[in-house]
């Protein structure tokens, strides 16, 4: 079956991954990709989920759909980010098995590891240790996912592939400093932080763990690769193969930003996982590689920011 031919469904096209996997899907070609708002289709609705893929069809499908948020998010409101990822998760793999859909790709999180896991972390270190507490629920939720595609595969046969994904940014990103992850709200804190002049912009922790981060059009690249690879099966990590400290990253941001002020550390913040790095060897065996450079990246969301900025009023701090 041709790009052209194939019927594929992005389920939450309008965040930054769906959108990245969108974009991407239609650079490479491909002629019929589906996607459904909120409005039209609440995947939190098994009956609204189980019509939609008894009445549409579907060869192919990205769930990129989910609740999603940084620390501050995921302590202050543990239930949305169980209850929420577990119904979208669990009413589109089962509704789309039932349908006959030839391949599904679930989109997780480097969070679903063990706090303390070896590094670079493996797949295979999955459920080996405790988790992060900082971000408890919203990784157990993906590891049921997770797990749900390893038993229809292991079950049924069907092709439900699983990617893990390192922090991610870039395009259509979540700027809302209540809800944000750490490099979009940097971004913010600093840029706003030069506008009004600020002597210092204070941030959470210390400034010592080390995160790894991939620009988001990086991934889809791996996604779409991964659905198109006749071999592809299992859990892939998809990372850029390199960390870097939340100190150093801060900074990296305020020169891009032009922001020219002090960095101030508030200790009394969390600071999550100490280290976070991805071992990525199994999607590179297949023949994907990041191309975007963490600083061109960087760069390349600022100018998203400023434009979504001017087109769209962010949530007030």
């Amino acid at each position: 079956m041709t790009n052209l031919e194939q019927r594929v469904f992005v389920a939450g096209h309008r965040g930054m991954v769906g959108a990245a996997i969108t974009r991407e899907l239609h650079r490479r070609g491909y002629g019929n990709v589906v996607t459904r708002s909120r409005e039209e289709l609440d995947l939190e609705n098994q009956n609204q989920v189980h019509r939609f893929f008894s009445t549409t069809p579907v060869d192919v499908v990205y769930l990129a759909a989910a609740k999603v948020g940084g620390i501050l998010a995921n302590q202050t409101h543990p239930v949305e980010f169980l209850y929420k990822n577990l119904m979208i998760q669990c009413n589109v793999i089962r509704a789309a098995y039932a349908a006959g859909v030839r391949k599904l790709l679930f989109l997780g999180s480097s969070c679903i590891y063990p706090r303390e896991a070896p590094q670079p972390i493996h797949e295979d270190a999955l459920l080996t240790g405790p988790l992060e507490s900082t971000n408890e629920p919203y990784a157990i939720a993906k590891i049921a996912g997770l797990k749900l595609c390893e038993a229809y595969q292991r079950q049924y046969g069907a092709r439900f592939i699983c990617a893990m994904p390192t922090n991610l940014y870039g395009q259509h990103d979540n700027y809302d400093l209540h809800s944000s992850h750490v490099l979009p709200a940097l971004i913010r804190k600093f840029h706003e932080g030069r506008e009004s002049g600020l002597d210092s912009v204070t941030i959470w922790g210390t400034g010592a763990p080390l995160r790894e981060f991939l620009y988001v059009d990086d991934l889809a690249q791996a996604c779409v690769m991964l659905m198109e690879h006749p071999e592809a099966e299992g859990i892939y990590n998809i990372g850029a193969g390199q960390d870097i400290s939340i100190a150093d990253l801060a900074k990296l941001v305020a020169r891009v930003v032009g922001y020219t002020g002090n960095i101030v550390y508030d200790t009394s913040k969390p600071d999550g996982t100490p280290r976070k790095l991805m071992d990525s060897a199994r999607v590179q065996a297949l023949g994907w590689k990041p191309e975007i450079s963490l600083t061109h990246g960087i760069t390349l969301a600022y100018g998203h920011f400023l434009r979504e900025r001017t087109q769209h009023a962010l949530p007030v701090a």
